[in-house]
């Protein structure tokens, strides 16, 4: 039901009344929460209809602080106005779908990560004749080429496929398209040692000009798909799933819906590293057992 407002026929009176006064001159006013709110409901409408990509269930204090961001650099002043572009203009979705993706990841940028993936690959995959690792969500090349990497340093990497995906086809086309400058990879050095790697990362890299791009053996083993985790279902069985970057933008509906998918994939002791601990109230929770608390890492045991 459509519901309409008669129009307003009292006598404000003087100059514009205080109405009249607030909207003359200086900059425009923050939107009132509500109106704020709702205009950020109507773009992720927008955005499901139109592109195919449903935010919807993710966590709005996040989504706000993402697209406030983005109006900041396209210099727009209400989620309207962002909106209007997303709609109309190719490279405004574009950059919409890219600013609330998963930030993206550096080379061994997080040494807790990288030091419970030393300690659990050997763990979850050894057993299996082709182990399969999932980075869902994946925040671009430099994470799939750490895992990567660490595979090759544990003995694992000639038969051990990584799945890495993310939501579409722009981010996986800048993925596959991802190069280091020389700082950078000094940099990544500085990070790999402190996350307890030893050696030179430059070993692992082959160089074109000014530019490393990670060794073709070790690339050809990290299989790039465009995927949903909103919509999509199960595509294969892992032994490892990864998703500690993504997660915590998810609500609540979203974030169980996710989980049940990566149960669906993931072999029966398989490992499932997480962003936070599963609540024990969890339907999923008496399937795992803690890996390597207080970590949120889990092996499945049914």
């Amino acid at each position: 039901m459509v519901r309409t407002m008669e129009p307003d026929t009292a006598d404000h009176g003087g100059a514009g009344g205080a109405g009249g006064a607030g909207s003359s001159g200086g900059a425009p006013r923050a939107a009132p929460p509500a109106v704020e709110e709702l205009e950020l409901e109507l773009l992720l409408e927008g955005v499901q209809q139109l592109h195919g990509f449903d935010y919807r269930g993710y966590e709005r204090p996040v989504l706000r602080r993402k697209c406030k961001a983005l109006m900041a650099q396209l210099g727009v002043a209400t989620l309207s106005a962002l909106q209007e572009q997303v709609l109309h203009e190719p490279a405004a979705a574009a950059a919409l779908l890219r600013a609330l993706y998963v930030t993206p990841a550096a080379l061994f940028d997080d040494p807790q990560e990288v030091s419970l993936l030393r300690t659990s690959l050997g763990a979850c995959l050894h057993g299996a004749a082709l182990p399969r690792i999932w980075l869902a969500d994946c925040a671009g090349a430099q994470q799939a080429w750490t895992l990567a990497i660490l595979l090759e340093q544990e003995q694992l990497g000639a038969r051990t496929e990584i799945y890495a995906t993310v939501a579409n086809d722009t981010l996986l086309a800048e993925a596959q398209e991802t190069t280091l400058t020389l700082e950078q990879l000094a940099l990544a050095q500085i990070n790999y040692e402190r996350s307890g790697g030893s050696g030179k990362l430059h070993d692992y890299f082959v160089f074109e000009g000014e530019h490393a791009v990670l060794a073709p053996a070790l690339r050809s083993r990290i299989t790039w798909a465009s995927y949903n985790l909103v919509t999509d279902a199960s595509f294969n069985e892992f032994q490892l799933i990864s998703c500690r970057r993504a997660l915590p933008d998810f609500g609540p509906v979203l974030r169980a819906r996710v989980l049940r998918l990566f149960h669906d994939s993931l072999t029966h002791f398989g490992v499932l590293a997480l962003d936070r601990l599963l609540d024990p109230g969890d339907l999923l929770a008496a399937s795992y057992q803690p890996l390597l608390p207080p970590a949120p890492w889990y092996r499945r045991i049914a």
